[in-house]
């Protein structure tokens, strides 16, 4: 197909038009709206937000070979504190109770540390999405021990429990360092029996695959990681990788594009599709505007809720039964046990 020649070049990667024009054309696979509505679901609306999800960046000191959100360190994209403090004065007039920042590598916004002092104020639950090697990077070493102080829920991404496969997504040793990382948050409590902090690990397979049984895989990382390393964590969630952005560049150059569409589309599982994260998640990006997901946001498809595109007019009444947008890329996280951010959802 013609599909194949597509090459993404430069930063950022190919356009989100052309990523929907590439998702959409015929292949094979039906619509993912059509087969919504084979199932018998229609179209998705959201059913309430539980969850206040910030995107503060696409700044990140890695540059992973699966990442939707194609961060990297000369990505100049971030959060300015005008649009952090919208965040948090739409927060306080909800009582959504669970703030997620993701990035990029979040940490990295000089806002960061403020949005979950801010959030944790107004008494919510926070939770860093965490790539565990900037733990390490000179001058954010004390940032460890600041999110063990905040209680912050700690999800912390390793694609794989042994160093090949890690590095291989994620970049020559850093494997090591996300080892050396996980380490140092056990020694404050994170991770272990009783502490109340919370450790969590995530796993995007190394390829154009679908991930594993969750349970499965989190028994191998348990034995694999406490037997080598002495490392404890809470769960490990599975999430499969997205067939956008840089994974999507992936897939074009590699071939393996109409394999891996035909994959997920083929495993499409109502129940999954019953319970996306979206239908309970509000998605923020970095310059303010809303989503229904980060991966909606990383195509550019904004809510349908036209009287709040921006967090400033943050309207939660008016957001909490919104249509879902939704488009092809969505088969990734319907496919078997369902995907998202908090892992598998049938």
């Amino acid at each position: 197909m013609v599909v194949r020649t597509l090459a993404f070049r430069g930063a950022p990667l190919a356009s989100s038009r052309t990523q929907l024009d590439v998702l959409a054309r015929p292949a094979g696979w039906p619509n993912f709206d059509d087969r919504l509505a084979a199932a018998g679901l229609g179209t998705l609306h959201a059913a309430g937000i539980e969850v206040f999800q910030i995107n503060v960046g696409k700044f990140c000191n890695q540059t992973c070979r699966h990442c939707h959100v194609d961060a990297g360190p000369e990505r100049k994209e971030q959060m300015s504190r005008e649009t952090a403090e919208q965040c948090i004065r739409a927060l306080a007039q909800t009582d959504i109770p669970t703030v997620d920042i993701t990035g990029g590598a979040p940490e990295l916004n000089e806002n960061f540390r403020w949005l979950v002092t801010e959030a944790r104020a107004l008494g919510r639950h926070v939770m860093d999405r965490c790539n565990l090697s900037i733990l390490l990077l000179k001058p954010h070493e004390d940032l460890a021990e600041f999110l063990a102080e905040h209680r912050v829920e700690v999800f912390a991404s390793l694609p794989y429990f042994r160093p090949t496969q890690a590095d291989a997504q994620r970049g020559e040793g850093v494997f090591d360092k996300s080892v050396e990382a996980l380490q140092k948050l056990n020694g404050l409590g994170y991770g272990r029996e009783g502490s109340g902090l919370t450790l969590n690990l995530v796993h995007n397979p190394v390829g154009a695959f679908l991930p594993p049984a969750q349970a499965s895989i989190e028994a191998q990382y348990r034995r694999e990681l406490g037997q080598q390393f002495g490392i404890t964590f809470d769960n490990l969630y599975t999430i499969t990788n997205m067939p956008i952005s840089r994974f999507l560049e992936f897939l074009l150059e590699s071939g393996n594009f109409e394999g891996y569409m035909e994959r997920i589309v083929n495993a499409f599982n109502p129940a999954a599709a019953r319970a996306v994260m979206c239908r309970n998640t509000i998605s923020i990006g970095w310059d303010g505007k809303l989503y229904d997901c980060d991966f909606n946001q990383m195509l550019e498809l904004p809510v349908s809720t036209a009287s709040a595109l921006h967090v400033r007019d943050f309207d939660a009444a008016a957001l909490a039964h919104r249509r879902i947008v939704t488009g092809n890329h969505c088969y990734g996280c319907t496919a078997g046990s369902g995907s998202s951010c908090g892992g598998a959802v049938a």
